[in-house]
């Protein structure tokens, strides 16, 4: 078989791992990774060393899906602890610069009475000196500016801490992300490379371009008593050929959660890809083998993780012309640049906009706009809701855009006009501050305050005000968590009486009151646009 062309199996999971912990947008970036390694990752495995049987049972218990509990079925303390100390081992540099972080969080709020910053500079802890910038706001509140590029060139960064995980995937069941550790399981290949590797490129355009194995085996360093399982990935069989849409006006099709891929015959656009892989299944879906050979744009609404799922990026990584992301760069914390971080792991054609600014396409152009909201108050500018306008059709792409000032969708109708077709996420419960944002955190937020401040999208109101001002035809809600490949990405459960689903429904009902054409999305749709 070494000498023979095969593909990759379409049912082939490849899970990217910083320290087996599984890659999101807080684990690559050096300041956020400390912070993450020394208050997430630490507390959640010592606990479960301490009480394996409790995270256990509320790894089961669905009304605490989603919280930082281990969800293994069997007893795996050992490992667990050994994976405990080689963190702390490994990463000594980054659990210092944590606590590096914290001290000077701790000396600005102490000391920095408005007064000139500059006579605390020597204070300053060691570690960060010259990786920050102390600044105060408009009301004299001090904060610091992570100099985040110098970061990435600094021993914070490493490398080795990245590798993926190769496994045959029967089922869409899979443990929270967030909060376990993967773990060694029979049948998977534990590959350490770093994600900007070429060879990642090479094994993912084996999907549907073969290529012989003991190639793809070197690109990778594949060898010895892998060699055996690693050709168990593979098949001779070829993928079925994607058929390029060819009409004269444009068609999108839904692929699950907040992922639309809109075509004509001169470009494609795919907005937030995360996707299932092709597996039996009684739930219909669109995969990898739905994609075109090639993607012109791929564009990102926001850096949470159901929105930039780096399993998927690196995987559609080879056939994407340009990546556009939300602008950043302004060195805060909790929002670290989208395109540094893209480009550090091996993406280098990666666009950045602001709002209202556009960009040319083929019939029609892209532009960055303004949404609130979603992301408990903090100040994060790494997000843009998307108007597509192609063929004569605008099309915005609103993602968790949750509408708590009603002026702001007057002022955008005023600049663009009419929206043809509105895709709105409606989680309008949402998870606390903490559940994302918890382990930057210097100092204890009190729960009602932390409750109070959620990751939350439009409710009916807030919804049927958008749908009204920007004069709407057709409404979609989508970015809900419903489809069962996002479990491990979301952990979301609904019942018919869920908030979100309620409101939704409402908002569906109240749209075809008015005439207006409302769905929400689930599994797969397609939708032609002459």
């Amino acid at each position: 078989m070494d000498a023979e062309l095969v593909f990759l199996k379409p049912n082939i999971a490849i899970e990217p791992l910083v320290d087996n912990w599984y890659a999101w947008g807080h684990l690559i970036p050096p300041a956020t990774a400390a912070m993450n390694i020394a208050n997430r990752h630490l507390r959640i495995m010592e606990s479960y060393v301490q009480s394996p049987g409790v995270h256990r049972a509320a790894a089961k218990n669905p009304a605490m899906a989603g919280g930082p509990f281990v969800d293994y079925e069997d007893n795996r303390v050992k490992e667990v602890a050994a994976l405990i100390d080689s963190t702390r081992h490994e990463r000594r540099e980054l659990l210092q610069l944590a606590e590096a972080i914290a001290q000077l969080d701790r000396m600005l709020l102490g000391e920095a009475d408005g007064s000139s910053l500059e006579p605390l500079y020597p204070r300053v802890p060691d570690l960060l000196k010259g990786y920050v910038e102390l600044v105060y706001d408009l009301n004299n509140q001090p904060s610091f500016r992570v100099i985040e590029p110098l970061l990435y060139r600094s021993c914070f960064y490493d490398t080795s801490a990245q590798s993926v995980v190769m496994s045959v995937l029967k089922q869409d069941d899979r443990p929270f992300m967030l909060s376990t550790p993967r773990l060694p399981r029979n049948g998977e290949l534990h590959l350490h490379i770093p994600f900007a590797s070429e060879g990642l490129d090479q094994l993912f355009e084996m999907k549907c371009k073969p290529e012989t194995l003991s190639r793809i085996s070197d690109s990778l360093g594949v060898n010895g008593a892998s060699d055996q399982l690693f050709a168990t990935f593979f098949t001779s069989k070829p993928p079925p050929v994607y058929q390029r849409f060819l009409g004269s006006g444009l068609r999108w099709r839904y692929f699950g959660h907040a992922c639309i891929l809109i075509e004509t015959k001169e470009i494609c656009v795919l907005i937030d890809p995360v996707l299932s892989y092709s597996y039996e299944t009684d739930l219909p879906r669109y995969t990898f083998n739905d994609l075109p050979d090639k993607i012109d744009y791929v564009i990102i609404t926001h850096s949470h993780q159901d929105h930039v799922l780096f399993e998927t990026m690196l995987q559609l990584r080879h056939k994407v012309r340009t990546f556009v992301v939300p602008r950043n760069g302004g060195g805060a914390l909790q929002d670290p640049s989208l395109k540094l971080l893209l480009r550090r792991i091996g993406f280098g054609n990666v666009l950045e906009l602001d709002e209202l600014e556009p960009i040319s396409i083929p019939m029609g152009s892209i532009t960055g706009m303004p949404f609130l909201g979603e992301h408990a108050d903090l100040n994060i500018r790494s997000k843009l809701a998307w108007l597509i306008e192609l063929k004569g059709h605008k099309l915005l792409f609103a993602a968790d855009s949750c509408n708590i000032e009603f002026k702001l969708f007057e002022h955008i109708h005023k600049v663009v006009g009419d929206i043809d077709v509105l895709f709105l996420g409606m989680e309008c419960d949402g998870a606390p501050l903490s559940w994302i944002y918890g382990a930057l955190l210097t100092r204890p937020l009190e729960r009602k305050k932390d409750q109070s401040r959620r990751l939350a999208g439009s409710n009916y109101e807030r919804a049927i005000e958008i749908v009204r001002q920007l004069n709407c035809r057709e409404v979609y809600v989508y970015a809900m968590g419903l489809e069962p490949w996002l479990n491990y990405v979301m952990r979301t459960r609904y019942t018919e009486k869920s908030n979100p689903i309620v409101e939704s429904d409402l908002l569906i009902e109240e749209c075809k009151r008015r005439g207006i054409i409302a769905e929400r999305l689930f599994g797969t749709k397609e939708t032609l646009l002459d």
